[in-house]
């Protein structure tokens, strides 16, 4: 029978409460879980994040994986896996007035002007741009039939809690626009596979008509190793991100959601960075969930 806790010398008494406010204060950290390495992955700006093993898809440290935020522009990721699935890369549009009137950011759409899917892909993955999104869903059927093409490309992959009503991931309060890091994850890595989507995420900048586009993801001249990503803002969902980077044979893909970047603190790349880097010192060995 164990010793009650009044008849334990002082010293020994000091040292369990010592021990149980620890394991306690342990327990009250929201959210985080991470593999058992000696250094505990970086926190930042992001409130919800996770980095993850892109070939294996084993997640090896996350805060609030499954946690429900707005996308904002990351969900052109999924928008892209449905035109690449179902459009021919020089398959062409005639951009009308409606497609081209978009809350910006843009890439300067002009009604009348004749693009190929690949020209929209480029406009919407390396510059963000609405208008590219919203003339891709003409290309798709219109914006309905787009946003249910894009829900039904989630739930197949496995996404069960992304939900968009929009093709650009503009939102506004009452639309149903949410995505976890955990979901965001399996869009991207799902997307990487695809060579073309994999070719256009990495390019620094493309030729698009009537101007020169250049990749927005600024990642990409800070961290070696980048190859591919995908930022995102609006006031609701605040900065999102998601990108994959290669060292020495291994892939990493990182989330990060709803981002609340103070002054003087660590910038999201700062964040994203870290994150990386303590993905690439970790063994893998032990991990804490997959996608």
């Amino acid at each position: 029978m164990s010793e009650p806790m009044s008849s334990l010398p002082l010293s020994r008494r000091y040292r369990a409460f010592a021990v149980l406010s620890a394991l306690l204060l342990a327990l009250t950290v929201p959210g985080v879980a991470r593999a058992d390495t000696a250094a505990p992955p970086p926190e930042g700006p992001a409130q919800a994040w996770l980095v993850a093993d892109l070939d294996s898809g084993q997640i090896l440290a996350a805060r609030d994986p499954y946690a429900s935020h707005a996308p904002a522009s990351t969900i052109k990721v999924l928008l892209a896996l449905v035109a690449l699935d179902e459009l021919p890369l020089d398959a062409t549009v005639v951009a009308d007035a409606a497609d081209s009137h978009a809350e910006c950011n843009c890439v300067g759409i002009k009604a009348g002007q004749v693009y190929t899917t690949h020209d929209l892909l480029e406009g919407a993955l390396l510059e963000s741009g609405n208008d590219a999104a919203n003339t891709l869903a003409h290309m798709l059927g219109g914006r309905e039939a787009a946003v249910e093409k894009m829900n039904a490309k989630a739930a197949a992959l496995g996404a069960t809690g992304t939900h968009t009503a929009s093709p650009s991931g503009l939102d506004a309060p009452g639309m149903d626009m949410r995505s976890t890091p955990h979901d965001l994850a399996v869009i991207f890595r799902a997307a990487l596979a695809n060579p073309v989507f994999a070719e256009i995420t990495r390019q620094p900048a493309a030729d698009f008509p009537g101007r020169v586009l250049h990749n927005q993801n600024e990642l990409m001249y800070r961290y070696p190793g980048v190859i591919g990503g995908k930022t995102g803002f609006t006031d609701i969902a605040r900065k999102t991100y998601v990108a994959a980077a290669e060292r020495d044979g291994k892939r990493l893909v990182v989330v990060m959601m709803y981002g609340l970047v103070h002054e003087g603190g660590p910038t999201y790349w700062d964040q994203a960075a870290s994150l990386f880097d303590w993905g690439f010192a970790n063994d893998g060995q032990v991990t804490v969930g997959s996608l």
